[in-house]
């Protein structure tokens, strides 16, 4: 989905580098120290069995942080949106404002509950954030400690070179924007139901096929959020933007990444859904358009 080239940028809602000290578990997809540790995010810098063992040795908790830090990155370039269609972080940057604009105004009055913004942290090499290291081997992640969500900078390229995304823009803005959905379950207080069970059927999957809807629900009205002046951020979507979010989804399947890792399709070892499920949740979202769509928590099946 490409950005309208008039429209200006809010670096004001991200950061370069981490902050706080460590005090929760660094969760794959999302979820956060308050609950399961769900070992995936929508990527994991290694094999399946390199990251369940860093899992198991605590790599990603609070008692292994690792030495070293990011790379302070430099956003003064990310203005415009004609910015974040030639650069992947300022279209990070645009994404996370788009989004943002959107929840700002869509969650239902009968929750009784407002949206608050999550800054994006992106950074270079590894960072530290409240629920410990975030590094190339944890991929995104949104941790509700600190109430922020960690992208490095290098992501999108691996999002295609290794797990075979097709590098469309919206492939991309889909990474933001499920990150942001598990921010979303985080307002609404429903983040503990990945605690509920486990394998393909278990509350880790139901919740990050919930975010994959969330992020369909966006992507739905994304051409109708605007910047601070007003402007329209995003173009309407196309077919192919759709297709490129589509093949995001399916390359960051339970099931592909477990056969890529050269292991077999183990549902029980399952905490994102496969790669069918993540199609149709996002899909779903997409072609609904509303948050009631995505109750993938009381789904008969997922």
């Amino acid at each position: 989905m490409s950005f309208n080239d008039d429209a200006n940028l809010d670096t004001s809602q991200v950061t370069s580098g981490g902050r706080g000290k460590a005090g929760g578990v660094a969760i794959g997809g999302g979820i956060g120290g308050i609950v399961l540790v769900a070992i995936f995010t929508l990527l994991s810098g290694g094999s399946l069995t390199d990251v369940l063992g860093g899992a198991a040795n605590g790599q990603f908790g609070t008692n292994n942080i690792q030495e070293g830090g990011s790379e302070e990155l430099d956003f003064s370039q990310c203005k415009t949106g004609a910015d974040a269609n030639d650069n992947d972080t300022c279209r990070i940057i645009g994404t996370v404002n788009s989004v943002q604009d959107y929840w700002t105004d869509a969650l239902p009055a009968d929750i009784k509950r407002q949206y608050r913004e999550a800054t994006t942290v992106i950074y270079s090499g590894s960072t530290q954030s409240a629920c410990g290291t975030a590094s190339s081997a944890t991929g995104p992640f949104y941790c509700p400690s600190d109430e922020r969500v960690y992208i490095d900078a290098s992501f999108f390229d691996e999002l295609s070179s290794k797990y075979g995304a097709d590098g469309g823009a919206l492939a991309q803005e889909y990474v933001v924007a499920h990150e942001y959905g598990h921010h979303v379950q985080n307002i609404l207080g429903i983040l503990g139901q990945a605690q509920n069970g486990s394998g393909a059927t278990g509350g880790s999957v139901r919740v990050e096929l919930m975010a994959d809807c969330l992020a369909g629900v966006w992507a739905n009205h994304a051409s109708s959020t605007q910047d601070d002046e007003g402007n329209a951020l995003l173009e309407p979507l196309t077919r192919t933007d759709i297709k490129s979010a589509l093949s995001a989804a399916a390359a960051v399947g339970d099931d592909r990444i477990q056969q890529a890792s050269g292991g077999t399709v183990n549902p029980e070892g399952w905490t994102h859904g496969s790669s069918a499920q993540r199609e149709r949740w996002f899909t779903t979202g997409y072609e609904e358009g509303n948050i009631n769509s995505c109750d993938t928590l009381n789904a008969s099946q997922l």
